[in-house]
């Protein structure tokens, strides 16, 4: 009796020769990319490899060129967010997209529901969801009320709820704890398990070698590459995306630290944007030459921290820089030698329609060099942009271009290049890699511990607790509008601190592997 073979599955998902042109620049070329079920591919990429617009075509924001997308082994055409749900293909947004003042269920029932009384009728899938894969969403609860960790799994139930077998999750992790993120990829585990699809886009290697079953690798619009997880190390990760090897060691040494306080806070009071207590008596003091990190879950206070040092937020307390009384409004405090790198680098940090030459001149418009009386000294502004440009290895086509045409990662280097101009005592750090790609960060942390070098002491926030611990002598959770700390690097780990920033209270234990919270 002869028997027959059966044929192998098509993959659940296969991009064949996607190409994407935008005007001056190929986004993507050529890319062909499988996802099989019950798989978890990771998408890397430095920032600009293409790795949004392939996904904005997956998701029907964009008609690719040339080539075509498959599922389960047929041709389709993804014309629309709407047309992706109904093919199911689903997308769980790096920034949930949820109404806060309505709940989980009434969220859900947006586009989705039936009846008179449509949160009714979801509430009940929700529990069904929630149960199976172990997301424990409430229906009941008001978004507002959510963390963000709960409100991206509000997401991945309205990707499930309307059918998706494929998931795209776009940088899922940036904005949560630890522990947050650790429960997430239980989820991914229970979807794959289920047979689903994952398309996992991440700049965290070690995430990606915890979740991930394979790699593909953008580089330029091309796929440069790609590789089972399976006895890959971050190091390799990380050279096939930039081309060259990444050092991940620890970043920080001792040797700048000075025990002179540079700024010194007491007793830091401030209001929020509704009026409700955002610092609650803060205080700390930061010395020459070091990196004092602050952790925190967004909302708890560091935005309004930063900004009253910036001199962009009234507050009641004393602060004091090089033994100075710290007053004046943002102006005069980057005169006495406070710098600003903002949490919000492009509608922040610069003007979008201006040059980067133009940028770059922002602090110094009307001085000297760049100024003569009432006039702007054009060739010297622009003599100092390419200088600038060079320096901090701003990818630009020209000193001329809109700094709106420039990628995440240039923008923010070019605000690196004005505030650090003219040597500046503090640097107050925001989020200063968010979104950037390996190369890019590594090259801002390379400036910020330059700077500590020469005395200045900086304070980073991040929501990057691996970015903190490589780069801080001591670092301090916010929480509440209060402060936890600072407490040595050398006493804490990410699992502590993210506990800290869940509001435990924190039992500090010396070494690196014995920081606990009790």
């Amino acid at each position: 009796m002869t028997q027959t073979t059966q044929p192998p599955s098509p993959p659940a998902l296969r991009l064949r020769g996607i190409t994407k042109r935008f005007p001056g620049v190929v986004a993507n070329d050529s890319v062909d990319l499988t996802v099989d079920a019950g798989e978890v591919l990771a998408l890397l990429g430095e920032n600009g490899a293409g790795k949004s617009t392939l996904i904005s075509i997956l998701y029907g924001l964009y008609q690719p060129d040339e080539g075509t997308v498959e599922l389960r082994g047929q041709p389709v055409r993804v014309t629309s967010p709407a047309q992706a749900l109904r093919l199911g293909i689903g997308l769980v947004p790096q920034h949930p997209l949820l109404v806060a003042r309505h709940t989980v269920a009434e969220n859900l029932a947006l586009g989705g529901g039936s009846g008179l009384f449509p949160a009714r009728g979801v509430a009940g899938r929700v529990r069904e969801l929630s149960g199976k894969y172990g997301l424990e969403v409430n229906p009941q609860a008001r978004v507002s009320d959510l963390s963000p960790g709960e409100k991206q799994r509000v997401e991945i139930v309205r990707a499930l709820m309307r059918g998706a077998q494929v998931l795209i999750l776009d940088e899922p992790t940036s904005v949560l704890t630890p522990q947050e993120a650790d429960a997430l990829f239980r989820v991914m585990r229970e979807l794959k398990a289920d047979g689903r699809s994952l398309i996992f886009i991440s700049h965290k290697l070690d995430e990606v070698l915890a979740v991930a079953d394979r790699v593909t690798v953008l580089r330029r619009g091309k796929v440069v590459g790609g590789r089972n997880t399976a006895g890959a190390t971050r190091e390799d990760l990380a050279e096939m995306m930039v081309g060259r090897s990444v050092d991940f060691t620890r970043k920080r040494t001792d040797s700048a630290k000075s025990e002179t306080p540079l700024l010194t806070v007491r007793n830091l009071t401030a209001l929020g944007a509704r009026g409700l207590p955002a610092l609650r008596g803060v205080s700390f003091d930061l010395h020459e030459g070091e990196v004092l990190g602050v952790a925190g879950i967004a909302g708890n206070g560091q935005s309004e921290l930063v900004e009253v040092l910036a001199g962009l937020h009234a507050s009641a307390g004393e602060l004091t820089l090089a033994g100075q009384l710290l007053t004046g409004n943002a102006e005069e405090r980057f005169r006495g030698g406070v710098a600003h790198i903002p949490e919000d680098r492009i509608h922040s940090g610069t003007v979008p329609t201006m040059t980067v030459a133009e940028n770059l001149a922002l602090r110094d418009y009307a001085r000297a060099p760049l100024a003569r009386g009432l006039a702007r000294d054009l060739a010297a502004t622009d003599t100092r942009a390419r200088q600038d440009v060079e320096h901090y290895a701003v990818a630009t086509p020209s000193i001329h271009t809109p700094s709106r045409l420039l990628s995440g990662g240039n923008i923010q280097k070019l605000i690196l290049a004005r505030e650090l101009n003219g040597s500046p005592k503090l640097i107050l750090a925001v989020h200063p890699t968010y979104g950037l790609d390996i190369g890019a960060t590594d090259q801002v942390h390379r400036v910020l511990l330059e700077r500590t070098e020469g005395g200045a002491g900086v304070l980073l926030v991040s929501e990057d607790l691996d970015e903190l611990l490589s780069l801080s002598d001591r670092i301090g959770v916010m929480v509440g509008g209060e402060l936890r700390g600072p407490f040595p690097v050398a006493e804490v780990t990410r699992e502590s601190l993210g506990m800290i920033m869940g509001g435990a209270h924190p039992t500090v234990v010396a070494g690196a592997d014995q920081g606990v919270v009790a």
